[in-house]
């Protein structure tokens, strides 16, 4: 057996070991919310979209709150239709982790969604950012002026001052993952969120496939 034909029945073997394992990270559907940022506004709204892979997996709508564990939309919360859940006039209570859900026991990503009843929010992507790239950060009043001075915060410390309350991290890595809030001045402060930054799968599945090919 020639040694190119060894690696490449090594680098198959290799990945399909690790392919369950690229599976269940990006999982079979992927929730996102519209518009597409982890804080809201007392009485906002929003809209959960489950984009599947598969329509006829039967996926719902599922959340975790302080008041109650895998509540489906539409029971006790939210309109569902097809593969949306719409919140309307939200309350610091449905502040919680969403997901999907399918008959079959399968479940998408998560998403953490933070209602407030103050008048400052972060404006921060609900999913993960890629390694790379760049993600902008806002700090909002609930009332206009909404281009203000704010003070951006990470794991408690202080990053900069921004005069019109928008920041920028150019080409994150996993060192800006971490627990970030901002605070206006007169107006208070944002609840704290996640920022999760990811790649390292998509990295690994590409150079396995060069392997391959």
């Amino acid at each position: 057996m020639s040694p190119s034909r060894t690696m490449d029945q090594t680098s198959l073997q290799t990945l399909l070991l690790v392919m369950p394992l690229l599976c269940y990270s990006t999982n079979q559907a992927r929730l996102n919310g519209s518009p597409s940022r982890s804080q809201f506004f007392k009485r906002e709204s929003v809209s959960l979209i489950c984009e599947e892979d598969d329509s006829s997996a039967g996926w719902t709508f599922m959340r975790n709150t302080s008041r109650e564990t895998r509540a489906e939309c539409g029971a006790n919360w939210g309109k569902s239709s097809s593969s949306l859940c719409n919140m309307s006039y939200m309350d610091p209570q449905d502040s919680g982790v969403y997901w999907c859900e399918s008959t079959e026991g399968s479940t998408s990503n998560s998403i953490t969604i933070t209602v407030t009843g103050g008048a400052v929010i972060l404006q921060s992507p609900v999913l993960p950012v890629m390694e790379g790239h760049d993600v902008s950060l806002h700090c909002q009043t609930k009332r206009p002026p909404s281009k203000l001075p704010a003070d951006f915060y990470k794991d408690g410390s202080l990053i900069r001052t921004e005069p019109t309350g928008h920041m920028t991290i150019h080409h994150v890595t996993k060192s800006d993952e971490g627990l970030y809030k901002c605070h206006i001045s007169s107006h208070g402060e944002s609840p704290p969120s996640w920022i999760y930054v990811t790649g390292q799968e998509v990295r690994v599945f590409r150079r396995l496939l060069s392997f391959l090919y």
